[in-house]
């Protein structure tokens, strides 16, 4: 099944991970979809926000382990010294790409946490911005239970995104964590009832676009570039930001509106 992507008339797009029968786990095949998706969505100019979410019970659970994880592993020396870059035809780093490490991708993004969130899935949350849950949700980075690593980047985002304490037990203990629990560590906005996920998603979507699309976009970027650096350079890059927001259109039309009391005309630009 294929990684849906839906975009509606509010610049809100919905991107559905559709692989019920493997939990939403991901082989090659759904990597590359779902990286096609994000750069589907950092493409589009009429899509403002992304809402991604699962099928069934499950939000995301990372990479299969029956298909996936073999081939990576077999190549992994290669892969490592970049004598790999394509499986049949497949990019190496579509993974990390699906799962937004090291993407550089400004729009936000919303979670909907539908079920199972572990692995590859956590790796992925850490690279959204607005993140609900249903309570029957759970998280965990659980490739320590295998043997594995949580190279997608869990180990540099949950710890500076949660407290430390709380990032430390997801990271060693490899537990299940129920969303209430999650909710307490801060790793979610808000939990609500199963049937209600959706519209709480598309609720916190739109408070989003009845912004200025161009002022989110660098607002996001302006935090994201900023964590990666030192407080001074952050400011510069705050500051050099602040001064493309405040000579576009959008900075004309915001006070424009508010003046003559009417909803703002945004045009990104």
């Amino acid at each position: 099944m294929p990684v849906h992507y839906e975009l509606g008339d509010d610049h809100v797009v919905w991107i559905t991970i559709d692989r019920p029968e493997a939990m939403n786990s991901l082989d090659m095949d759904h990597f590359a979809q779902l990286r096609r998706a994000w750069d589907r969505f950092g493409e589009d100019d009429e899509a403002w926000v992304a809402v991604i979410t699962g099928v069934a019970n499950a939000f995301c659970t990372g990479a299969d382990l029956k298909t996936y994880i073999p081939e990576i592993t077999k190549l992994q020396k290669e892969i490592s010294t970049r004598e790999v870059e394509e499986i049949d035809g497949y990019r190496i780093d579509d993974g990390v790409r699906a799962v937004l490490r090291g993407v550089k991708l400004y729009k936000p993004i919303v979670a909907a946490v539908n079920g199972a969130c572990v692995a590859g899935g956590m790796e992925m949350l850490g690279g959204t911005d607005i993140r609900v849950a249903c309570p029957e949700a759970y998280f965990g980075v659980m490739e320590p239970k295998r043997g594995l690593f949580a190279g997608g980047g869990t180990t540099v985002r949950l710890p500076r995104q949660i407290a430390f304490p709380a990032a430390m037990e997801f990271l060693l203990c490899a537990d299940r964590v129920p969303a209430d629990k999650a909710l307490s560590y801060g790793l979610l906005n808000d939990v609500v009832p199963a049937d209600q996920l959706r519209d709480k998603a598309l609720e916190y979507a739109h408070r989003i676009t009845s912004n200025g699309p161009l002022a989110v976009r660098k607002t996001k970027e302006s935090v994201l570039r900023g964590l990666a650096t030192d407080m001074r350079e952050a400011y510069k890059i705050e500051s050099a930001i602040a001064t493309e927001v405040f000579s576009s259109e959008d900075a004309k039309e915001g006070p424009a509106a508010f003046a003559e009391k009417r909803p703002p005309r945004w045009t990104g630009r």
